[in-house]
């Protein structure tokens, strides 16, 4: 975007009039090597379309479309002429803000200055300024705008009373980035206060980064004392720039309109707040100028509003700013509005007769048809908004040549390819029969519930069924259908209504956190498809009978569990992540799978030959023969190792020399425990407890829990429990649980940090753990612990509970500890031993912290290596800081079940692996093929390399 800087600002200039002012600007221009001399020509050509003259002393003047081609960089110059310049149009000119866009920047520009239109003394001030920083400071300096629009709605939350709604408002708008968690806090000690017609306020100003207005409503009526609650406004303040919001909300009162809240849709608010009420009269129409309302067209829709005599007012249909008075050239212009969008113009119904303000709304929108003094072409949606993407020349895969993506799901693959295309759905965008349009959603919806009903029938594994479950919960959500039925109503085809929701519904859920809830909304985007698929009649290609590595854009979880898994050999996508549920799906079913490999994958022909290496998120194009038959080989090899491993699982995990390392399964069900067993599991090393938490909609309560828990330890008969405490947060909010958007989840409130903030909560998972383990060894391990003062926080309520639960009602074996999971817990792992239980190492986050990479990161991912030397480092100090205090470390993260860290790991003192239950027999068998010495030597060797990839090919040369 165009900004003005004071090096950009001339000062004291003259001309004898515009032509030499404009001149003087061209040259500015190019002397500053801007654009060439022939730019001068569109400016002039520019200014004899129309007056570039803003207002308040100020002319903009630019050149025309054709004249871009003299621009050599976007650029601005600022020429202030003190004795100034009579402009064409009878105006006096001060200020020259010249503009040099390739593109269509200028509007930025032009948005920038039309805060200065409104005050009275800007032209003298302008006119007498001696120094350039003041100049570009009176044109820059724009008002700081409050924030009202969808995003900072939170309608039909579950809240009990005013106090959750003012929390909750508060957290959406920590969400939209408006305040931080201080602002929060400060709302969370606040009682709401009455304003009438069931609507109540909160407000505050400590950590305002933005003031804002946040809407919580409730969903369903609720009271408070004896006055009905519909909604609570929870207000950021700062200065005055919140006094708009307030006058809006004191007009929504006054006008009476406050319990047309209740239940109200975000369209509806937003009206509502926008100052419409609800007898106006409305009418919307497109913007079909080129480059929206600049000011030229702005014009001309002022004076048409003008020409009516009547009060209209004007908004962005899809924002959700206030209407304004389309009589107003400055706030016209600061709508904003692009090609495309929607303008809303309204009438109070009440003011004058309908058949008066229907004429002047039908007046104003022929105007903006017809294109506002502009040559203007239809708007086709369908072509607009599915602009095809620009060419991008993707060089070819090399033949023969290992390449690089994200390891997701572990196994090796030889096949050919078959490559998944995208389908294109075409469909109108406008239907004629609003109920016809309703009848054939509803069949789609019945049809996409069949379809997902068979699949969740014929689904292996539990990730599966549950995944697939909650596609059905989603399909159903009364929600969406309210959304594609209002679009439908509004004339939109059932298609265009349905997309529109799910993209609406996909991207509220993207901004409500980081990675994990992003990789969500795929979900719903999957489902989504599904519906439109049937609504459209599109049929994915059928994929050959023979064996094949299916390559994709992306998988949905829906597509994944459709997989005939004895064809599918592998899967290999240009997107996605790691944590994925395509990703847990294909994991589930023991299908090798490699994601991020980039588009380029998408140029594959079909049947070409791949090898794909899940363990390490490699691939390769056409292999020869050589490389083929090693790969091969190494794939009979791994079956055989496999086979073997399965009639060797419940043997006792120990290296070939008898050193013992126990091998466990890491569980995110207690529902799996059994099927862990049956793998040959030693124990559970890390039960994510946070599956019930994320079952239920609210916090479950003692029983609840005890019963979940108990039904892994039934499942275990003796065998101990590693269960980690509740380990939520930014990148995974609980419904019920709201907290305030972090630009950083991963370094904010979660893990043992937020369960600190509601101790309660704590307390009772500390209690079903105890009581449901009664009899039964079990360990509890406390996520995200920093140092010793949070352990210390959680090991005074544990031993309170251990002093108020009989010994007969409780866990007598029972150890507590803490996962090492922030570098600076391995920094302190001295002190942190001299009082934990145990160290369990989650190397996934570990490694993460250590090397500042996000392991989802569709770039980076695949340097998130737990062999990083530096990674290992953290390992030893942390093995040897607990070995001196007697007390034993496990691993629980990916890195547990990596063939080529095993022995390493072993080698720094590793006392127990805790990896999938799929991987159970493999680790036992892999334990089997060396001895302790050797294991000691291949840690030494992998301390000794400065990178992770020198780890990997130093261990692979051994």
């Amino acid at each position: 975007m165009l900004t003005l800087h004071p090096d950009d600002v001339l000062l004291a200039c003259r001309a004898d009039d515009w032509r030499g002012a404009l001149d003087a600007a061209a040259e500015t221009l190019q002397r500053g090597g801007l654009v060439t001399a022939g730019y001068r020509d569109g400016l002039h050509t520019r200014e004899a379309q129309s007056s570039t003259f803003l207002g308040n002393a100020i002319a903009i003047p630019h050149g025309t479309a054709e004249s871009r081609e003299h621009v050599k960089a976007t650029g601005v110059r600022v020429l202030q002429f003190p004795e100034g310049v009579d402009w064409h149009d009878g105006n006096r000119v001060h200020v020259l803000v010249t503009i040099a866009a390739q593109n269509d920047e200028h509007l930025d520009i032009l948005r920038q200055l039309t805060h200065v239109l409104d005050r009275d003394d800007v032209a003298e001030r302008l006119a007498a300024a001696d120094s350039r920083a003041e100049i570009a400071g009176l044109l820059s300096k724009a008002a700081v705008e409050a924030r009202l629009d969808a995003d900072t709605l939170c309608l039909g939350f579950p809240a009990r009373d005013a106090s959750e709604l003012a929390l909750a408002a508060a957290a959406r708008l920590r969400q939209a980035g408006c305040v931080e968690s201080a602002f929060v806090a400060a709302v969370a000690n606040q009682a709401p206060r009455a304003l009438g017609q069931g609507l109540w306020l909160v407000t505050g100003e400590q950590g305002v980064i933005t003031p804002a207005l946040a809407l919580a409503t409730s969903a369903s009526p609720l009271t408070a004392g004896d006055s009905p609650l519909t909604g609570v406004f929870c207000l950021a303040a700062q200065g005055d720039a919140h006094r708009g919001l307030l006058e809006r909300l004191v007009t929504l009162l006054e006008s009476g309109e406050g319990h047309a809240l209740a239940g109200a849709d975000a369209a509806t608010v937003m009206a509502r707040l926008a100052g419409e009420s609800a007898t106006a009269l409305t009418r919307r129409v497109r913007v079909l100028n080129a480059h929206g309302l600049h000011a030229r067209p702005a014009k001309q829709l002022v004076q048409a509003a003008r020409a009516q005599g009547v009060a209209i007012r004007v908004r962005l249909a899809e924002g959700s700013g206030q209407a304004v008075s389309a009589t107003s050239l400055t706030k016209v212009i600061n709508l904003g509005a692009r090609r495309g969008q929607l303008l809303q113009f309204s009438l109070d119904g009440n003011d004058i007769p309908a058949g008066e303000a229907e004429r002047a709304l039908e007046a104003v929108c022929r105007a903006v048809t017809e294109g506002l003094g502009e040559a203007v072409a239809p708007f086709d949606e369908s072509r607009e908004h599915h602009l095809p993407e620009p060419e991008v020349v993707i060089e070819p895969l090399p033949e023969d040549a290992p390449q690089a993506a994200v390891a997701a799901s572990p196994g090796l693959a030889i096949a050919p390819a078959f490559v998944l295309r995208t389908p294109r759905f075409a469909y109108p965008e406008r239907a004629a029969d609003p109920a016809a349009e309703n009848r054939r959603l509803d069949a789609a919806l019945r049809e996409g519930a069949d379809q997902l009903e068979a699949l969740v029938g014929q689904a292996r594994g539990g990730e599966v069924a549950q995944i697939l479950s909650m596609h059905e919960e989603m399909l159903t959500d009364p929600e969406l259908h309210q959304a594609a039925r209002e679009g439908i109503a509004e004339g939109a085809s059932a298609e265009a209504a349905w997309w529109h929701a799910i993209e609406t519904a996909a991207h509220a859920q993207e901004m409500l956190a980081d990675r994990l809830l992003a990789e969500r909304a795929a979900d719903l985007r999957d489902v989504g498809r599904r519906v439109l698929g049937i609504l459209c009649r599109v049929e994915l290609p059928e994929p050959p009978d023979a064996p094949y590595i299916l390559v994709a854009d992306d998988l949905g979880p829906s597509d994944v569990a459709r997989l005939d898994t004895a064809r599918v050999r592998g899967l290999l996508t240009a997107r996605g992540g790691a944590t994925a549920h395509s990703a847990i799906l294909a994991r589930a079913l023991g299908i090798p799978a490699a994601v991020g490999a980039g588009e380029r994958v998408l140029r594959l022909e079909n049947d070409t030959p791949l090898i794909l290496d899940g363990d390490r998120g490699r691939y390769t194009v056409a292999p020869s023969d050589e490389r083929l038959a090693a790969a091969e080989q190494r794939l009979a090899d791994q079956r055989r190792r496999e086979a073997e491993a399965w009639e060797a699982r419940f043997a006792e995990a120990h290296t070939r020399d008898g050193h013992r390392v126990e091998v466990a399964a890491n569980l995110g069900n207690a529902a799996h425990a059994l099927d862990a067993v049956e793998r040959g599991a030693e124990g559970i090393g890390l039960l994510r407890t946070e599956f019930i938490f994320m079952a239920h909609a609210s916090a479950p309560d003692l029983e609840t829990q005890i019963a979940e828990y108990r039904e892994a330890i039934d499942a275990l008969d003796g065998r101990p429990l590693v269960a980690r405490t509740l380990d939520v947060g930014g990148d995974k909010p609980l419904p019920y649980w709201p907290v305030p958007k972090e630009d950083n989840p991963f370094l904010g409130l979660r893990g043992i940090r937020l369960a600190l903030t509601r101790p309660e909560v704590l307390e009772t998972q500390l209690r079903a753990l105890l009581m449901a383990s009664r009899s039964r060894p079990l360990r509890i391990m406390l996520p995200m612990v920093k140092d010793v003062g949070e352990f210390r926080a959680v090991r005074t309520l544990f031993d309170r509970l251990l002093d108020e639960i009989p010994e007969a009602e409780r866990a007598t074996d029972v150890q507590l500890g803490v996962m090492i999971e922030v570098p600076s817990a391995a920094l302190l792992a001295p002190s942190l031993a001299a009082e934990v239980d145990f160290f369990s190492v989650g190397t996934n986050d570990l490694t993460q912290y250590a090397l500042a990479i996000d392991r989802g990161h569709p770039d980076l991912s695949a340097q998130s290596d737990g062999l990083h030397p530096a990674v290992l480092r953290l390992i030893e100090m942390t093995v040897a800081a607990a070995h001196a205090q007697g007390k034993w470390v496990g691993v629980c993260g990916e890195l547990a079940s990596d063939a080529t860290a095993v022995p390493v790991l072993v080698g720094l003192g590793v006392d127990e692996l805790s990896v999938s239950a799929r991987q159970v027999p493999l680790v036992k068998a892999r334990l089997a093929e060396f001895d302790l010495a050797e294991a000691r030597a291949q840690a030494t060797l992998a301390l000794a390399q400065p990178t992770a990839e020198a780890v990997r090919d130093a261990l692979e040369v051994r």
